[in-house]
């Protein structure tokens, strides 16, 4: 069985932003800044907003990036409760129509609510959902998200796909570019395997190669786990990133799904 003490949630510590975000601006005005500016999603490939226009930079009120998250309606996002809990709506930003993490483009949102599930305390013990409701609208197409019927999307060896502007590797730095992976969804049995008692089967999905090298990583918490097109999962936690033996942890969203389907109308 695995302690806690090796759960890692993918939230980027505001300490680790700062630096990520002091690090861009130098390899982005160093001569030769192009060819160093680090990769995202451990293992995946460049994309953009306009391709996952429902993907959104969570960040602080200065403006530095510490979570993802994913546009469900106009004025709302889906996130990890482990990204917010203990925020105020007014220490939090979202950021939507921006590639590059520290671009000007886009627009940035305003944080009037947050909710988050009340039976939640820790990534490890689930109930790791979250949603902010938005002082305006977005002007992007929101993603469809699992229903709780919808249990078929977490069918073993279905294609995930994770987005976001984490660590290029553990301990690394954050990415500049969105990027995108996929990776295969687990049996329950492989994930509990993997974790042990860690792992609630009815809170969380795995995802990702039993030989690893494919993995969301911190700052990617928050972002999304889409199957079929749809939001099935939230970035929540792992034991490192993209070690083999080693999945990424996803909020099963089927489980939350009429509680963030409640939120719309508030």
């Amino acid at each position: 069985m695995f302690g806690l003490t090796r759960v890692r949630p993918r939230r980027l510590g505001r300490a680790a932003a700062a630096l990520s975000a002091g690090a861009a601006t130098a390899l982005l005005t160093a001569p030769g800044a192009a060819a160093a500016v680090p990769e995202s999603v451990v293992g995946g490939t460049p994309t953009t907003t306009s391709a996952y226009p429902f993907v959104m930079q969570v960040t602080d009120a200065s403006g530095k990036q510490f979570c993802g998250g994913t546009l469900v309606a106009a004025r709302k996002v889906v996130t990890a409760a482990h990204c917010v809990a203990g925020e105020s709506a007014g220490g939090v930003r979202v950021v939507g129509g921006r590639t590059n993490l520290h671009g000007s483009d886009g627009r940035v949102g305003k944080v009037s609510g947050i909710w988050v599930d009340p039976d939640f305390t820790d990534a490890a013990s689930g109930s790791d959902v979250a949603v902010l409701t938005l002082a305006a609208a977005m002007p992007y197409t929101p993603a469809p998200y699992v229903s709780a019927a919808d249990t078929s999307v977490y069918a073993p060896g279905s294609t995930g796909r994770v987005l976001g502007w984490g660590t290029t590797a553990e301990g690394g730095g954050a990415s500049e570019q969105l990027r995108t992976a996929t990776v295969p969804v687990m049996s329950d049995t492989g994930c509990a395997d993997a974790y042990g008692s860690d792992f609630v089967a009815s809170d969380m999905v795995c995802a990702g190669y039993d030989s690893g090298g494919t993995d969301t990583c911190q700052g990617d918490s928050g972002g999304p786990l889409l199957v079929g097109g749809v939001l099935a999962g939230i970035t929540s936690w792992g034991d490192g990133c993209a070690q083999a033996g080693r999945p990424g942890v996803y909020t099963r969203l089927a489980t939350f799904s009429d509680l963030v389907t409640a939120q719309l109308g508030s």
